[in-house]
């Protein structure tokens, strides 16, 4: 099978897309765009819709790119669309959310800058009805509902869709993942 050269990791808060992203971008010698990044600006202000798009199409206008993130509701398809593969990290909600929460302390209590400046609080973490806990909940379960078709239709019109349950699925999954010989990237 040909190695991938466009790919989306996406998944719930918490399930490792991030990383998995990095990692195999930097396996691939590809570039890593990440959504969040291009998303927010200084003092978790979100761009627009346009500017949003704006921003990904230029960094996903190369031959290849591994891109991290989900953000439909923003952009729709545009991702998927142009990507060639599609990493779905369907990892346990338990798992997520163990994830969730020691990313979260050490982001905070080592004051991590994210993007643009920006950095969690245990406020916008846990304390607001749109924490980043209860998003995960919410999205983990809207995922599970959802992608299943939605990927199934993807896979009909030519995309592969890699859907991947647990860490030791992720660590062969990306074992697997070797650089064309020659490749130029």
């Amino acid at each position: 099978m040909a190695v991938p050269s466009r790919i989306v990791v996406k998944g719930a808060s918490g399930s490792g897309k991030t990383t998995l992203a990095r990692r195999l971008a930097e396996r691939l010698s590809l570039p890593c765009v990440e959504l969040d990044a291009l998303n927010h600006g200084p003092g978790w202000t979100e761009a627009s819709d346009e500017d949003f798009a704006t921003r990904i199409e230029a960094a996903t206008a190369g031959d290849g790119w591994v891109v991290d993130g989900n953000y439909e509701r923003k952009i729709g398809d545009l991702v998927v669309e142009r990507a060639d593969t599609i990493v779905w990290l369907d990892t346990p909600l338990r798992l997520n959310l163990a994830r969730l929460g020691r990313r979260t302390f050490q982001r905070i209590r080592g004051d991590v800058e994210l993007w643009n400046g920006n950095r969690e609080s245990w406020r916008n973490a846990v304390w607001t009805r749109d924490s980043l806990f209860a998003w995960t909940i919410r999205s983990h379960r809207k995922h599970r509902r959802e992608w299943p078709e939605r990927f199934r239709e993807l896979e009909r019109g030519g995309k592969r869709v890699v859907r991947l349950r647990s860490p030791e699925e992720v660590e062969r999954w990306l074992d697997e993942q070797t650089p064309n010989e020659g490749s130029e990237r």
